[in-house]
């Protein structure tokens, strides 16, 4: 079976990682800040603070904008339960919108249309390595907090993601663009947002007592993301090529196709495809041809809460037609070649 995902991890980091446990410190140090600092000169931030996962810093971003109960906070449906939990657990109301189907990015017009007075915030996923509309949306006057998850090294018009709203929030889970088994980090140029997320993400040896959190991340696992941040650059020219090799082949099929934009730089932390087959029936066809194809989103958000499905129809569309190939550094070029065959064999039966 070829594996949807699979992590890009060799000598380099089982060794700096066997130096870091006979160090025996293995919880929050040095590395941690190294890590830090690599990410914010990478992405072009001045401020990072590391936290044990992408979640975790959801949360922590919003508590740092002051959300509470009361307030609202706009998130796309086509996304995963992460976002939602971050802002259950802030107590804020949360407000669903529509996706654009082309780019399966949170709609700007769908925004625009829920914002009201409370609206304090808008959680922004650049989906699958694609940039979201972010000029568009930085206009709308609500502060954006940009989930980086399936993005790391993505741009817009040059300028990487994660350098555009007020704070920004990155995941390194164990399929991620790199990955430091699980992790997250948040990032800003806002000092006083900085200082707040650090001082939340540990509790202990505090002069005073307020509701903080156990969300810190450890030097294992940033040992692992500082050597992951150095293969970047060849991660997301891997997966490029694997791309243009999906891109082309896949041509005239008469699959919709992740293309490239203008002004945008895809990564492709997946390689998403529709077809005017079911999804469902598309996966179980390459389950059997021994290609594990998923749908890249588990299921909307809409459909979790109940929410009228009629006013999802990109989601809608998307969730029922739309799935995952696998794409990773690791999958060679022979392996590409007969997901290629079966996939097109299986749109064909």
């Amino acid at each position: 079976m070829i594996p949807h995902s699979k992590p890009s991890i060799n000598f380099r980091e089982i060794k700096f990682l066997n130096s870091v446990l006979k160090s025996g410190f293995i919880a929050e140090g040095k590395l941690t800040g190294k890590f830090e600092q690599g990410l914010a000169d990478f992405i072009g931030m001045r401020f990072a603070t590391a936290v044990n996962s992408g979640t975790s810093g959801l949360h922590l971003a919003l508590l740092a904008l002051k959300i509470r109960k009361g307030d609202e906070v706009i998130i796309p449906s086509y996304v995963c339960t992460a976002v939602l939990n971050a802002v259950n657990y802030t107590g804020a109301t949360v407000k669903i919108v529509d996706i654009d189907p082309e780019s399966f990015n949170i709609c700007r017009f769908a925004v625009k249309e829920a914002l009201t007075n409370k609206t304090k915030a808008i959680i922004v996923p650049h989906m699958f390595g694609l940039a979201a509309d972010l000029r568009e949306l930085l206009k709308l006057g609500v502060p954006v907090i940009e989930d980086c998850a399936m993005a790391v090294g993505a741009t817009y018009k040059g300028q990487n993601i994660g350098s555009f709203g007020v704070i920004s929030v990155f995941s390194f889970y164990a399929t991620k663009m790199l990955t430091t088994a699980e992790g997250g980090m948040i990032l800003t140029n806002d000092k006083k947002v900085s200082d707040f997320v650090r001082d939340l993400k540990d509790y202990d040896n505090k002069p005073d007592y307020h509701l903080r959190f156990n969300y810190k991340m450890n030097d294992l696992a940033a040992a692992m993301g500082l050597e992951q941040l150095k293969k970047i650059p060849e991660f997301i020219s891997r997966r490029q090529r694997i791309a243009k090799m999906y891109n082309k082949s896949f041509a005239d099929s008469g699959l919709i196709l992740p293309l490239p934009v203008q002004n945008k730089e895809h990564v492709y932390f997946r390689y998403v495809i529709r077809s005017k087959n079911s999804a469902d029936v598309l996966v179980e066809k390459l389950q059997k041809s021994g290609i594990e194809a998923k749908k890249p989103v588990f299921r909307p958000l809409h459909q979790y809460l109940r929410f009228k499905s009629s006013d999802f129809p990109s989601t809608n569309e998307v969730f029922k037609n739309t799935i995952s190939l696998p794409i990773y550094p690791e999958l060679s070029s022979q392996k590409a070649r007969h997901i290629i065959t079966k996939t097109l064999k299986a749109i064909v039966d």
